[in-house]
């Protein structure tokens, strides 16, 4: 009778231990971001990836790290260096670029550029991002960096400057390509650098539209993305297919000021990628909300003293939106605490980090930013320090 009691307690004390786990468990993924499983949540497709786009917080993964073909997704890498070569003045947006032999020659998805003609680079991005045209890809990529060649040592040197470590180009298309891959937690990090860009968004939402060749020719351009369209808050994305790398997806979409990343790589049908991407979203909105704390370009309260400058002070700000992620329910506060030195040496120049920046819940830090200055402050000049004696600080 004793060593039958004995065995009861053990067993019982075995199965104390096992559902002690489990609500242990169950308690972290209630609580942390990213921990869709335990509710039963899983989206279609061979990889998909879920993340906050302020904060690039995972709110669901699976396979994310799986070196897969993408396809067409490749483009957003040749959209972002097309944008960034506009940001530093190396290609206006209204400059007309040539189409080569080569452009025109592409297969595929596109908007038959004819050899030999000029087209504004704003039309030829238009019609990448919003009808995955690959001869446009094609004469911009020869435009950026004078040859296709050249563009794809410069997209995979920006993907390593990002942290994309599991991701080869082999072209700027998406074309099957030996030993091109990248990873559903990849395109979430290259996509998130394309919608820091406003005027992708000018773009990314457009639905139906023609595309005028220099000879008044059109070609009817129809977003690839469909959720532009169908599903509430989405306004960009770039969808693609290879029976290769079969139907994929990374889409963008707002609600109440939170923004969040889908991506879906591998699925079996393009009904199910949307799908896919559709219900991430649903899942981050339904579970998840954001509190902006402070905006990007917003003076902070605190001014920074610089020494030897024309003006005394330099004001604070950042460069994007703090925001704060939470679950639905959290009823904890927030606050921004701020480290700044007692003073900075002219000359200032506008966006040079001047501090950190703490978002603070229940006295920990949970995330850590760049303070900036928010303005010019040049070196003050003899005449400004003589003019400067007697007169009122500020």
């Amino acid at each position: 009778m004793r060593k039958k009691t004995l065995k009861f307690s053990a067993a019982a004390a075995i199965l104390l231990v096992v559902l002690t786990v489990c609500v242990c468990v169950s308690a972290v993924y209630a609580f942390v971001p990213g921990a869709a499983y335990a509710e039963g949540f899983s989206a279609e497709g061979r990889s998909a990836y879920l993340v906050d786009a302020a904060t690039f917080t995972p709110l669901y993964a699976k396979n994310e790290n799986e070196r897969l073909p993408i396809a067409s997704m490749v483009k957003i890498m040749t959209v972002l260096l097309t944008l960034e070569a506009v940001d530093r003045g190396e290609l206006s947006l209204d400059e007309k670029v040539p189409v080569s032999e080569n452009a025109a020659s592409m297969g595929g998805s596109q908007v038959f550029l004819d050899a030999g003609t000029e087209h504004r680079a704003s039309d030829l991005l238009k019609s990448v991002i919003v009808a995955s045209a690959n001869d446009s890809c094609v004469a911009l990529a020869e435009r950026v960096s004078g040859s296709v060649e050249g563009f794809v040592n410069d997209m995979n040197a920006r993907a390593a400057e990002l942290g994309m470590n599991d991701t080869r180009f082999a072209n700027c298309t998406g074309l099957p390509a030996a030993e091109s891959f990248s990873t559903a937690h990849d395109v979430a990090l290259m996509f998130r650098e394309v919608i820091r860009h406003p005027v992708y968004f000018e773009d990314a939402g457009v639905w139906l539209e023609d595309y005028i060749h220099p000879d008044g020719r059109t070609t009817v351009m129809t977003n690839t993305n469909k959720l532009v369209k169908f599903y509430n808050g989405c306004d960009g994305g770039k969808t693609g297919f290879t029976s290769e790398a079969k139907f994929c997806l990374a889409a963008t979409a707002e609600r109440d000021g939170m923004r969040v990343i889908g991506v879906v790589v591998g699925a079996d049908s393009s009904k199910s990628r949307f799908n896919a991407v559709s219900s991430m979203f649903n899942h981050a909105f339904g579970n998840y909300k954001a509190e902006k704390l402070l905006g990007a370009g917003e003076l902070a309260s605190e001014r920074v003293k610089v020494s030897g400058g024309k003006e005394r002070s330099v004001g604070v700000t950042v460069a994007e939106d703090v925001v704060r992620l939470a679950a639905r329910g959290d009823k904890n506060a927030a606050e921004l605490r701020f480290e700044l030195p007692e003073k900075v040496k002219a000359p200032v120049k506008k966006g040079d980090v001047i501090g950190k920046g703490y978002v603070v819940v229940n006295g920990a830090a949970e995330r850590e930013f760049d303070l900036i200055a928010a303005e010019d402050v040049a070196r003050a000049s003899l005449w400004d320090l003589i003019k400067r004696i007697g007169s009122p600080r500020r």
